[in-house]
């Protein structure tokens, strides 16, 4: 009977969800700024996905011919040539590549980190919420661009470690937003059932109290891809981030500040890259923040 009863309240939760699923659609679309940077990203996407298909990364992306160097934008390049010869808008377009998947990916391995660790911060309490809550604030304490520059060191320099590095940099947020989130469920009346029958706390956490929790961690996540792009570019800048010579977007900035005088094409184009990808995920995430919860919308 009880087994009965729990399904019951299962399948009321999934309606439910379903429903406050459509309504927030519904108060998204009224956002005219967040579907206008949702589809900017979804361009951004669809032409980092077709790259790979349409340019050959031997001869027209990482090889260029030094006969054309340095060419201003024109109707044949229309954001000009570098110091290779090698064409711009092809370099700009083939590295949201690398950016978005740095920014995807390390925010993946900060999800996992995070929301595991915040949420048995949540559920146990105790000492070991101490412990992880204090391990937070150190992380918290230490500017992110100082810890990814210490771990990349450490790693060595590779696409991999770089994502791990602003991953573990980024992780520290979700374990204090899933932790908020879990203290504020974990009581509720659905939560329960879920005990009385026996259910072992990795299943009643993951089951039934994260799915309840997922609205803030999902509006920080669509917002830390922003800023990981960010971390990831700096790094590169620096040039620890992705290897040479992958045409990710803050190592092209980092090439073309020797000639930002005469040739200020070289930086303006990447740049504008990586702010139309970040101010469109900030207004899509902004939106989502707002649809979830209309009472945070000041």
């Amino acid at each position: 009977m009880k087994q009965k009863t729990h399904a019951a309240e299962q399948t009321e939760e999934h309606a439910q969800s379903r429903s406050m699923m459509q309504e927030v659609w519904r108060r998204f679309k009224k956002n005219k700024g967040a579907v206008v940077g949702l589809c900017i990203f979804l361009v951004i996407c669809v032409l980092a996905i077709s790259a790979g298909f349409v340019y050959d990364y031997d001869t027209q992306v990482v090889g260029g011919d030094v006969t054309q160097r340095l060419q201003s934008p024109s109707w044949e390049h229309p954001f000009g040539t570098d110091e290779m010869g090698r064409d711009i808008l092809i370099r700009v377009i083939y590295g949201a590549r690398y950016s978005l998947s740095v920014g995807v990916v390390a925010v993946a391995i900060a999800l996992v980190i995070g929301v595991s660790l915040g949420a048995l911060a949540g559920y146990v309490g105790g000492i070991t919420e101490n412990i992880i809550m204090r391990i937070t604030d150190i992380f918290i304490a230490v500017p992110n661009i100082l810890l990814a520059i210490a771990i990349v060191s450490a790693m060595g320099q590779s696409t991999l470690n770089l994502m791990i590095a602003v991953g573990i940099c980024s992780s520290a947020s979700f374990v204090q937003i899933s932790r908020a989130a879990v203290l504020t469920v974990r009581n509720n009346e659905y939560v329960e059932p879920a005990r009385a029958i026996g259910s072992n706390s990795f299943h009643t956490v993951f089951s039934h109290i994260l799915p309840n929790s997922l609205a803030p961690i999902i509006v920080q996540a669509t917002l830390r891809v922003g800023a990981s792009i960010i971390s990831a570019s700096s790094l590169s800048f620096l040039g620890i981030g992705v290897p040479l010579p992958a045409p990710e977007w803050g190592a092209m900035l980092s090439g073309g500040r020797a000639y930002i005088r005469d040739y200020s094409y070289m930086t303006l184009f990447p740049g504008l890259a990586i702010m139309l990808t970040v101010v469109s995920l900030n207004l899509v995430g902004d939106a989502l923040r707002d649809a979830i919860d209309p009472k945070l919308k000041k």
